[in-house]
């Protein structure tokens, strides 16, 4: 079998969770690739002083099987400038379409997101922020709708890149925005016993080292309208807060889908523009 199906494999079967794909060694890459600035922000005052002692045991790096040390796929995602460079899916390709349909030729704008996990978090969020609509109404005071609750859009793209799985090559985050919807693309399947239908129940995490590293990340973005003081809350607060907020705003349910066992698809609908009564239709700012 591939190694990259085997890793898979030894993923889902591994019950007493000896072997975590997001705690083994990048062995293209050096420990140096590490930057000071990225991790520095994982320390506490609980934390060992010595630098090398401390990224050891937050298994930033970790021993090869030749005992050699490298960076984690955790420490390269979190605390290397180009994660892409040796994990080379590991980013979001955005594309925004004008119209309902996934064509080329109605493409409004599109982006590569690279870098740190965190700021592949907030460069997608800005992503949406800029190119959905925001429609205003007078009733008599102005009010203005946005497409999109960008709190639900961050704990959506939160979701993506945290629990996506990262073992399978070839594929990326997907965010497609659409005048009528925003479809949100992660490699893998559901992780654990989890189903489509207890999602918005349970919590479970594929990639347990990078959500811990992700509930040390402070939020720091605009627009984003969260009391969460990090990331990432490890209580599974997530989906709920996307089904509520979203439907709100659209009065649709956001709906999940699984295709083919190996990528998981949100689709969350966009707002329309309300007709007041005296028949006028709300502007667009």
């Amino acid at each position: 079998m591939p190694p990259d199906v085997l890793a898979r494999l030894f993923q889902q079967r591994s019950q007493t969770c000896i072997i975590r794909f997001d705690e083994q060694a990048v062995v293209t890459a050096a420990p140096d690739v590490l930057e000071r600035n990225l991790w520095i922000r994982f320390k506490t005052p609980l934390s060992p002083a010595d630098d090398l002692e401390f990224l050891q045991k937050m298994k930033l790096l970790t021993q090869d099987e030749e005992g050699g040390l490298h960076p984690s796929v955790s420490g390269i995602l979190a605390a290397s400038k180009n994660p892409e460079k040796y994990l080379p899916n590991a980013y979001v390709q955005a594309v925004c379409y004008r119209g309902t349909e996934r064509n080329a030729a109605y493409q409004e704008d599109a982006e590569d997101i690279f870098g740190p996990i965190d700021m592949q978090i907030r460069e997608t969020c800005r992503f949406v922020e800029r190119n959905m609509r925001v429609f205003a109404t007078k009733s008599p005071e102005r009010k203005d709708t946005p497409q999109y609750s960008m709190n639900a859009v961050f704990e959506a793209v939160v979701n993506a890149v945290a629990h996506r799985d990262y073992s399978i090559q070839g594929s990326k985050i997907r965010l497609h925005m659409f005048s009528d919807r925003l479809e949100l693309f992660s490699p893998g399947s559901i992780p654990n016993t989890m189903t489509i239908d207890s999602l918005i129940l349970r919590q479970a995490a594929r990639n347990e080292l990078l959500t811990s590293l992700l509930a040390r990340c402070p939020v720091s973005m605009e627009g984003i309208t969260t009391e969460r003081k990090f990331l990432m809350d490890k209580r599974g607060e997530g989906v709920p807060i996307i089904f509520s907020e979203s439907e709100k705003l659209s009065g649709k349910k956001p709906k999940y889908l699984l295709i083919d066992e190996t990528e998981l698809m949100l689709t969350i609908y966009a707002a329309q523009p309300t007709i007041s009564p005296e028949g006028e239709t709300a502007g667009e700012v």
